[in-house]
């Protein structure tokens, strides 16, 4: 087990950008899993800070990061500001001893990552990635059914997420960070394929070979509204999947097509969805719970991970692979 800091006792966490991240889907559930509080909240925007630590029952606010994490009762950093300023606050929170609990997509490039993770160990810190698929049911229960055979060897995968510019599956925040790649590191691929991407090297590895290219088809941001990309995994299972963010509503679609010699996979990644095994033994679907705060399975892996009594659900290390995989899309951005 990694021997870097850990925290004894309760972990009290401080988050760096309490926006509509925090509201379901990770804030509550701080306080939900066990040795582990919510102690204070930062946004820029002082008003909207209060408010947020109002509404959650949270004591402290905060309009400055570099206040909260010098803040004594705050041991754990959770960072969920837009990717740009992720690898500042990590390094500080780090150089503080404090460890982080950070949002994909990690940071902006695969350098910056690895700056991150030279950080971590110059300050002998901990750091996870919020890559939180990986404690869900579904894909738990996917990965189960390759692991017992249930499709037989695993062949291909297809991914296919098809979405109008302002898709309902995106949290769309005010000023649509999103589609800014100087805030985001690229568009709305770079803010979604993580968690495929994530759950795909969980399941395979990294791969072998990835190739890939973006295009910007409707010209209403600056980042790429289309994106295919392809890998090959050990064994010789082979990834195609595409991105596009600019077609009309009635073509929307989010799946995952896993096929192996004797059967295959189906399920969604951003909506709830049953899974769809089809093998010699007929069509199955397969129920999935969702917890309403959708981090808190992986949130309370991350917890232990911080006190020690459990491995690094989902470590910078993890990270840099989607990273370089998303990265050479941005590299072929024709």
């Amino acid at each position: 087990m990694n021997q870097s800091k850990f925290i004894n006792g309760t972990v009290t966490w401080g988050i760096i950008g309490c926006g509509d991240v925090c509201e379901v889907k990770s804030g509550p559930a701080f306080n939900k899993v066990s040795n582990s509080k919510l102690v204070a909240v930062m946004r820029r925007d002082a008003d909207k800070a209060k408010d947020f630590a109002a509404r959650h029952g949270v004591p402290k606010f905060y309009s400055d990061a570099q206040q909260l994490i010098e803040d004594k009762e705050v041991n754990a950093i959770y960072i969920a500001t837009p990717p740009a300023s992720h690898e500042e606050f990590t390094v500080q929170a780090l150089k503080a001893g404090k460890p982080v609990y950070v949002e994909k997509p990690v940071t902006m490039n695969p350098a910056s990552c690895e700056r991150m993770i030279e950080a971590a160990t110059q300050y002998n810190g901990r750091v996870s990635v919020a890559h939180y698929r990986r404690r869900l049911p579904l894909f738990i229960k996917v990965k189960e059914l390759i692991e017992t055979n249930a499709i037989g060897r695993p062949l291909q995968i297809q991914i296919r997420v098809l979405q109008p510019s302002k898709s309902k599956i995106i949290m769309m925040a005010g000023d649509f960070w999103r589609v800014i790649p100087e805030l985001s590191g690229g568009g709305l691929f770079q803010d979604l394929s993580p968690h495929q991407l994530d759950i795909m090297y969980w399941l395979f590895g990294a791969p072998s070979k990835t190739t890939g290219h973006g295009l910007n088809q409707l010209k209403k941001y600056n980042a790429q509204d289309f994106t295919v990309l392809n890998a090959v995994y050990a064994n010789d299972v082979y990834l195609n999947g595409i991105w596009a963010f600019n077609l009309p509503d009635s073509e929307t679609e989010d799946s995952c097509t896993i096929t192996g010699e004797s059967g295959s996979l189906r399920f969604s990644f951003f909506q709830p969805s049953k899974i769809e095994l089809r093998n010699q033994k007929g069509v199955k679907f397969i129920e999935a719970e969702y917890p309403i705060n959708i981090q808190q399975p992986f949130i309370d892996s991350v917890t232990k991970y911080f006190r020690n009594e459990g491995p690094n659900p989902c470590s910078l290390n993890d990270a840099l692979v989607t990273m370089r995989m998303m990265d050479i899309t941005k590299q072929n951005f024709i």
